[in-house]
């Protein structure tokens, strides 16, 4: 395996800007151990479970630290400039090239949804409890909310590079603006749906900051990055200590506003502070990257980005019942000395786990390929209907993903989860097979 991943990284183009390779990895990885440190497991009479800010406030200002999915929506739009721009020099047209790129998120999310679905079933001719089996399809499919927005915003990749070149910064700037109209409904009493548009808004703003980068709009020098940087946090902090923003970055049981459901001003603040930073260490992450060794490394772990994102979670529904249900981790009280020692423990099985389901399941994510592109005349021809089944499957996919992802937050009875589930798979397997037929359909 190590082979095959060393020679891809000495074929790398020389003008493949790596530092974006490395923050994915990063910001992922960050991500998954966030996650796996806030979970506050109990188990009793029944398994429940909470997050650690429930519990300790000391815990908030941490999550600045460990909500870094921002990042990946930034390196998303910088990658999806370049790819695009690529692929339009090629010959190849937009819907193409949207079918190639998410051919990468789809085919590893439909494999980890066909499992984790056959595992619910068996686990139900077994006997186990509904209620169960729901919470935990539920808490596996926690990384799904991502998946949502981030397909959307691919989806309008072209719109979102044709407007940064008539209107540059100012595109984002207008959509935090939009953040703000909708936070501020919100916060004077309106009804909680004023704000739904911010799951699109707020994260196409970070997009449209990456996409920024790459265009040249925001260089990565110190005497752009230092101001971004400072700009960014001084916003965070009005925003949250002084402001009507809670500390938090990620969902926070005490708090009635959160800063990612929808996503918030706050949210964005956060976002133009880390885009800062990656400004700032780009010319050394380039530097580091030029070694051989430190390189393949990030090759390697952006070969299985996304089954590491997917199954993150699904490795703490497999620790619950291995470590707490058979007694093997005492449950001291969440944030005391006691709880924080055995967070080692608990990581180390889940690194375990997850390292385990990653080699399952990673085949999927690597068997893709280049994106091909079809010889003019077949691509003109098949336009329009290609256009359509593509927007189709990929409404059908969002539907479902979103769909199973409020599923465990909408207070149904437990007899009723695993059902919900399971149409909810159904209609996100029907949009993968409408994208798969019209990405068939555009293969020379």
């Amino acid at each position: 395996m190590f082979t095959p991943l060393r020679r891809a990284a000495e074929r790398t183009p020389p003008g493949r800007d790596r530092h974006i390779d490395l923050l994915r990895a990063v910001a992922i990885a960050l991500v998954v151990l966030g996650h796996w440190l806030a979970v506050v497991v109990t188990y009793g009479e029944r398994v429940g479970g909470d997050t650690i800010l429930a519990f300790v406030s000391w815990a908030r200002p941490l999550t600045w630290l460990f909500q870094v999915m921002p990042v990946f929506f930034l390196v998303g739009g910088f990658a999806g400039a370049a790819s695009l721009g690529s692929y339009r020099r090629r010959g190849g047209d937009a819907i193409g090239w949207f079918l190639c790129r998410t051919d990468r998120l789809i085919r590893p999310t439909t494999a980890f949804l066909l499992a984790l679905g056959g595992a619910a079933l068996l686990t139900l001719l077994l006997g186990v409890d509904p209620a169960v089996v729901g919470m935990g399809v539920w808490l596996a499919c926690l990384p799904l909310w991502f998946l949502i927005a981030y397909v959307t915003v691919v989806l309008l990749t072209p719109i979102l590079l044709a407007l940064h070149r008539r209107a540059g910064l100012a595109v984002p700037a207008a959509l935090a603006v939009a953040v703000a109209f909708g936070d501020a409904a919100r916060l004077l009493g309106g009804p909680a749906v004023l704000g739904t548009a911010n799951y699109l808004l707020a994260w196409a703003a970070v997009y449209q900051l990456g996409i920024a980068w790459r265009e040249g709009a925001l260089p990565a020098r110190p005497r752009v990055a230092v101001p971004v940087i400072a700009g960014g946090l001084a916003a965070l902090v009005l925003l949250t200590v002084p402001g009507p923003y809670p500390v938090s970055m990620v969902t926070d049981p005490g708090d009635r506003l959160q800063n990612t459901s929808p996503p918030t001003l706050a949210l964005l603040a956060l976002a133009v502070t880390q885009t800062g930073i990656a400004l700032l260490l780009h010319e050394r992450g380039g530097r580091m990257l030029r070694r051989t060794r430190p390189w393949t490394a990030v090759v390697a772990a952006n070969s299985v980005i996304m089954t590491v994102f997917l199954w993150h979670m699904t490795a703490v529904v497999i620790a619950v019942p291995a470590l707490y249900m058979t007694g093997l981790l005492p449950q001291p009280p969440p944030g005391s000395a006691a709880w924080l020692l055995l967070r080692v423990p608990w990581l180390a099985f889940l690194t375990a786990t997850l390292a385990v389901l990653v080699a399952l399941f990673a085949f999927v994510e690597r068997r893709g390929g280049p994106c091909p592109v079809p010889d003019a005349g077949r691509t003109e021809a098949g336009t329009g209907a290609r256009t359509v089944v593509t927007l189709a499957g990929t409404g059908l996919v969002v539907a479902g993903l979103l769909g199973a992802a409020l599923t465990g937050a909408q207070g149904l009875p437990a007899p009723m989860l695993p059902v919900h589930f399971a149409v909810y798979f159904a209609v996100y397997f029907a949009g993968a097979a409408l994208l798969r037929a019209a990405r068939s359909s555009h293969r020379p």
